[in-house]
């Protein structure tokens, strides 16, 4: 089966054809280190590293080329590290190291390159130029601007008319602009602020030229996939093909776009206003959701479960019911051999379109048949490896051989005979899923409920 991938550029699925199967290319945009990643921004770096994960045992491990950016120059950090009272380079380096660490927990591989904004402005500049040079761009009181009337196809990725830009948009006000939606390619720096020499001063990027000058200095002009948030479609996405085309006359920045959907928790958009932002920080080693720490593969399986392209719910219950799958494969693969090969079906779900669901449901039907077949159990840690949900046994060592705390279990087992007392079942089937959780095994008789550990 040939993969396909939604192409939101195209609004449709299309059979993925490389450009150079030797040197499939994809760029995904990473983050702006001013702080800890919170989850949401966990979900593009786990949906992309399934792909690239795919894309590697398809054409081959050396023949992909997987660049995520961090960006360390950008004005909340500037603001941050002045917040702080640290340097802006002891900023970046600190949350950068954070979330490098975050991804490795979440089982995520390392991108075959890591490209930082500071090491790229020889080629920021350079593609400033060309677009000056191209009629795209022009200067005004130290700023170098995008000319967005210059482009005629300008919203072909939102599909958005420029007044629902304008509309839409945080524009922001400046007299030196031309059109409301000109963006900054260059802004000057005044004082200690960093900055860069330039034919128009000292200075600094802008946000979108950054990442256009990062693709092509490691992919080349056109590479093959571009990958992200839903949330930035617009304006980061639908800037940064305008950009790469003017430069370019009209060549195209990438084949295909893909963008994963919006991550909500218990029902509500994460906000600190609410009080449900949480960052995967806090999720790996602190008891802020849920009363536990969680460990990455729980987050990672718990991601997976929704497909890329929809919106997810982040809730204490699922991961709870995560965590229990985990826990039980854990078990079932400990000490197992692993396979050569992941499981056909597997893999044919995930070729159309990452079909997460769809593979996990494979994966259920062949934890199933692993109770009783060696090979099956084989071929579920050879599977279960190149979904990243495991490494190897220390990497489960929170599932196999763990002791309970006895008084915590009893207290479990006398809210749930309660809630169901009290005909609350959706009370007691949560309570039975966080014994589960807990690698605790419950049965119902006639003399009560009795419990065990499951090893």
């Amino acid at each position: 089966m040939a993969l396909t991938i939604y192409n939101t550029l195209a609004r449709e699925k299309q059979v993925f054809k490389p450009i150079d199967p030797k040197n499939v290319r994809m760029y995904v945009c990473g983050p702006t280190v001013y702080d800890f990643a919170h989850i949401g921004n966990a979900r593009p770096v786990i949906v992309f590293d399934v792909l690239f994960r795919l894309l590697r045992h398809t054409y081959g491990e050396s023949h992909v080329t997987y660049v995520r950016n961090i960006t360390d120059v950008e004005d909340k950090i500037i603001a941050r590290a002045a917040e702080r009272g640290v340097s802006i380079r002891e900023l970046t380096e600190g949350t950068a190291k954070v979330y490098q660490e975050d991804a490795l927990a979440l089982g995520n591989l390392a991108p075959s390159i890591e490209p930082r904004v500071t090491e790229t402005m020889p080629e920021i500049v350079s593609m400033i130029l060309a677009l000056v040079r191209n009629n795209h761009a022009y200067v005004a009181e130290g700023h170098v601007l995008f000319d967005v009337s210059s482009d005629p196809d300008y919203g072909k990725l939102s599909r958005r008319s420029l007044d629902d830009m304008i509309a839409g948009a945080r524009v922001e006000v400046a007299p030196y602009k031309k059109n409301p939606m000109d963006f900054v390619l260059w802004k000057p720096s005044e004082g200690d602020m960093p900055g860069w020499p330039s034919p128009w001063g000292k200075g600094r990027p802008g946000w979108h030229i950054e990442c256009s000058a990062m693709g092509e200095k490691h992919l080349g002009e056109t590479f093959d996939i571009h990958g992200g948030g839903i949330d930035l479609q617009f304006p980061h996405h639908e800037n940064e093909i305008a950009q790469s085309e003017g430069a370019h006359h009209g060549k195209p920045i990438a084949n295909y776009w893909m963008h994963n959907g919006f991550l909500q928790v218990e029902g509500e958009k994460m906000s600190k206003s609410l009080g449900n932002f949480i960052t995967i920080r806090e999720l790996l080693a602190e008891t802020k959701f849920g009363g536990q720490a969680w460990h990455g593969r729980v987050l990672r399986l718990a991601m997976l479960s929704t497909h890329y392209r929809q919106p997810i719910d982040w809730t204490v219950d699922r991961l709870l019911q995560t965590k229990a799958t985990l826990m039980e494969w854990a078990r079932l693969l400990h000490g197992a051999r692993a396979a050569e090969a992941p499981d056909g079906e597997v893999l044919a779900a995930l070729e159309d379109d990452l079909n997460t669901p769809s593979a996990m449901a494979a994966v259920y039907g062949l934890a199933g048949a692993a109770r009783t077949s060696e090979a099956d159990r084989a071929r579920l840690k050879r599977t279960l490896g190149f979904l990243g949900l495991y490494a190897d046994e220390r990497d489960v060592d929170f599932a196999v051989g763990q002791t309970v705390d006895a008084a915590q279990v009893e207290d479990l087992i006398a809210k749930r005979n309660a809630a169901r007392k009290a005909k609350n079942f959706a009370e007691a089937d949560k309570l039975r899923g966080d014994l589960t959780a807990l690698g605790v095994a419950i049965e119902d008789g006639p003399k009560g409920t009795t419990w065990k550990v499951v090893s």
